[in-house]
């Protein structure tokens, strides 16, 4: 009996207090807000979260901005660029100095982390390029200087360098903190933006709610198979987790999530590649976990923030998100933030604002990271921190993998018989998870029906029957995977959630097309 309790109780002991990886703290006066002055709402965000973060009053910075998302270069130089410089200066925050190529470079910089927040232009405009001027190298880069204006501002301390293409963070892939490094000519940016007031003010009190607990729940990962290296990012975010003990749902099939596929205890969230939010966020009563973080990897994720119903940053962020990213503009693939990077930082315990900066190789371009860039998601992924019940669960998964790292069968062979004596349809479900990614698919199919059995909701029940179809429709058993579907139909149609069963019947058994009208003429098309 002793044995099977370790689990929940002994386990989490023993790995209380485990030192994190990352160790250096970020302190609040290293930390500047810039606002819009000419907006007040932009002021009043600025304020909650420097009380928040107990960042010193006079680390806030307000300056009179054009009251518009999109603002052109020369309006960036103006009403940003400039007098951001000059207060740097008065408040001696920085000491400048010209290099050998004429670049004037900070050679010391108090200031760490800068964020802005909603009220601050978010994109500066491509400047007019007089006609025939095309470039005609093959480097799509060249020439390009629109941007974000967070983006720009990562090194916004260094003048006489281009304005179009990139420019390299050195920050990028560093294993220690920002605290730890030496590179004054470099300021982490976030951005505490989002479609509504009330949604920035959730998403700072969220983060810091959730950091006396820790972030728990389930990941949900979407590989819609694009490109290699967009696959291979999400492929190795899988792999992490399993490591780390975090239930992770994966779907690797062409199509991304059906319309409200039911994405319960959603702690996070990876996937690509629509160019408007889909799938399970269009469910009215889908709600992330607080605390979640999200991110849909596309061109113009963050193209814009004001409308919850288009693009992704701002919809996640809607949904409950307390932090995402985004690209404003056409990043390219490689030139946009490497989610495998990104988690694998996060899960050793540094800031999220350092692992987006970790996990972007490039500053004066489209990225944008939005949330507190201080929140430290898995502070507690060592069993410390505030428990609460709804976290019992997920947090014996994180012991067991801690426990038995090197083990994996009794790591099994214990979490079955907790979710036995618990009747737990989390630990089922995780060990069905489990040895999906280990090919046993008929092993992980009868543990999904076990986790049936026990949960309690029926959108839950739901996901359970999408894990079993799901093995049969990637072995092309279409016929059984159909009649699956057609089942769950029956069971679960309506529910919102039964709406993704049809989007998968859509796919697997698409209805025929409707009969010709015999009132129009049919349209012949020409050889």
């Amino acid at each position: 009996m002793l044995c099977e309790m370790r689990i929940l109780t002994l386990v989490l002991l023993l790995l209380a207090g485990l030192p994190l990886v990352a160790s250096a703290v970020i302190a609040p006066d290293s930390v500047a807000v810039l606002f819009n002055s000419a907006v007040p709402e932009s002021k009043k965000v600025a304020e909650i979260y420097r009380d928040a973060r107990g960042i010193p009053a006079e680390n806030l910075i307000g300056l009179p901005m054009p009251m518009v998302a999109d603002i052109s270069r020369a309006d960036y130089f103006q009403f940003i660029l400039k007098p951001l410089r000059t207060e740097f200066d008065m408040r001696h925050w920085w000491k400048r100095r010209a290099e050998n190529g004429g670049a004037l470079m900070p050679e010391y910089n108090r200031i760490k982390v800068l964020v802005t927040v909603r009220g601050v232009p978010l994109r500066i405009q491509p400047m007019p390029k007089p006609a025939g001027s095309a470039p005609a190298s093959p480097n799509p880069m060249v020439g390009h200087d629109e941007a974000s204006v967070d983006s720009e501002l990562a090194m916004f301390g260094v003048e006489g360098v281009p304005v179009d293409g990139v420019l390299q963070n050195k920050f990028y892939q560093s294993e220690k903190s920002i605290m730890e490094v030496v590179m004054p000519f470099l300021v982490l940016t976030a951005r505490i933006d989002a479609p509504s007031f009330a949604t920035c003010e959730r998403m700072i009190h969220d983060v810091v709610e959730v950091e006396k607990t820790g972030l728990w729940g389930r990941a949900y990962v979407d590989i819609a198979n694009k490109f290699p290296q967009g696959d291979q990012w999400l492929e190795a975010v899988v792999k992490t987790n399993g490591t780390a003990g975090i239930p992770t749902v994966v779907d690797r099939f062409n199509d991304t999530l059906p319309k409200n596929y039911p994405m319960t205890d959603a702690a996070m969230y990876y996937g690509w590649y629509d160019w408007n939010v889909s799938g399970p966020f269009l469910n009215s009563r889908f709600q992330f976990r607080k605390g979640a973080i999200a991110m849909h990897l596309h061109s113009f994720s963050a193209e814009q923030l004001t409308d919850g119903s288009k693009n992704w940053s701002g919809a996640l962020l809607e949904k409950g998100a307390a932090v995402t990213i985004g690209n404003v503009y056409e990043p390219y693939l490689h030139l946009t933030h490497d989610f495998s990077i990104l988690h694998q930082r996060l899960l050793a315990g540094f800031t999220w604002g350092e692992a987006c900066w970790m996990a972007m190789p490039v500053t004066s371009w489209q990225g944008v990271v939005l949330g507190d860039p201080l929140y430290q998601p898995f502070a507690h992924l060592d069993g410390s921190g505030l428990r609460q019940d709804a976290d019992i669960e997920f947090r014996a998964l994180a012991a067991a993998a801690a426990e038995w790292k090197n083990d994996p069968r009794e790591r099994q062979n214990q979490l079955e018989k907790a979710s036995e004596r618990m009747h737990s349809g989390i630990l089922a479900e995780a060990v069905g998870l489990d040895l999906l990614e280990k090919k046993d698919t008929a092993g992980a199919a009868q543990w999904f029906r076990t986790a049936k059995g026990y949960d309690a909701k029926m959108e839950d029940k739901l996901r359970q029957d999408f894990h079993i179809i799901a093995i049969d429709r990637a072995a092309n058993r279409k016929d059984i995977a159909v009649r699956g579907l057609r089942d769950a139909q029956l069971l679960y149609g309506l529910l919102p959630e039964g709406e993704a069963v049809k989007g998968w019947l859509d796919i697997l058994d698409p209805p025929p097309p409707p009969p010709a009208d015999p009132t129009k003429v049919p349209v012949v098309k020409k050889p």
